[in-house]
């Protein structure tokens, strides 16, 4: 079961510069803490947001998925010094190698787990109120896209059904019977995405859209709530960099895995980045913890 999410009445600015930065930082930063702190906590957000869903997706195609990137990988990457075996095809099986797929892997599943966070947080309205007066074309383009596939597999769960009564459906009949049926709705479907993509045009055009000077109407007001967010990422943001800078977050794993020193100031800098994922969650916890009193007060 989905819970409520605090973060996501935060203003739109906050929410996508949080993404922003959980997504730059996970594919850029390669240093195995670092991807650990990510999966974990983007695993953590997704399952808070979705519940069973996300950790039935979880189970059903991201761990496939990760493990088979972990196979893949040093089966087409030879390099490396410590060579563990020989493949049949004779070339080397290298721990680096080994290494390199399995964080590559983790990397791949924690910014897919990371978008799913995004596409629940950021919704068509958000996108259109930050992007709609610098890119209006597109960030239109994106925002009905965004809200198109939910609408269609709705609308298609209702054609569905309404074929079902008069027995078209894609179950009735042989196998001719079936893919005529199928094709009959998906021609409704399509029918009524060209409908649906005219009267948005024409929406769009009676409201102004495009026009010089035209206002928009927006419900997101910047606060002293948002302002302390914006402080607090920006501050981890600094710390983050200025630790990648200096050296505290190196790690290499070819021709040999080797990185930077255990140190007070490389575990400042894992702890500022772990802060910063789990912000979100943080930020939920806190207001449930604070509902919960609240509704035992009464």
């Amino acid at each position: 079961m989905a819970n409520r999410d605090t973060f996501s009445g935060y203003h739109p600015l906050i929410n996508f510069l949080y993404f922003a930065l959980v997504l730059a930082f996970s594919m850029f930063f390669m240093h195995p803490i670092c991807l650990g702190i990510s999966l974990v906590c983007a695993i953590g957000y997704d399952v808070y947001l979705d519940g069973r869903k996300a950790v039935r997706f979880g189970f059903v195609f991201m761990l496939p998925l990760m493990l088979f990137t972990m196979i893949i990988s040093p089966a087409f990457s030879h390099a490396g010094v410590t060579i563990l075996a020989y493949l049949p095809s004779g070339n080397p099986l290298t721990l680096e190698s080994i290494a390199y797929g399995i964080t590559s892997s983790v990397m791949l599943i924690s910014v897919i787990t990371w978008f799913a966070c995004f596409t629940i947080i950021i919704t068509s309205d958000k996108f259109v109120y930050l992007f709609g007066r610098i890119v209006p074309a597109l960030s239109l383009v994106l925002s009905m896209t965004l809200r198109f596939v939910p609408r269609f597999t709705a609308q298609i769960k209702v054609v569905g059904e309404s074929q079902r009564c008069v027995g078209r459906d894609v179950s009735d009949g042989n196998v001719i019977m079936r893919a005529r049926n199928g094709i009959t709705i998906l021609s409704i479907m399509i029918t009524w995405s060209l409908e649906n993509a005219i009267e948005t045009a024409d929406s769009m055009k009676s409201r102004g859209f495009g026009l010089p000077g035209r206002s928009a109407f927006s419900i997101y007001r910047f606060d002293k709530r948002d302002g302390k967010a914006l402080c607090f990422l920006l501050g981890c943001a600094v710390y983050i960099l200025t630790g990648q800078l200096t050296g505290a977050l190196y790690w290499r794993y070819f021709p040999s895995m080797k990185g930077v020193e255990a140190g007070f100031y490389p575990a400042t800098v894992f702890m500022v980045y772990a802060a910063l994922c789990l912000m979100p969650v943080i930020l939920n916890i806190k207001e449930d913890r604070k509902w919960k009193r609240l509704r035992s007060a009464i």
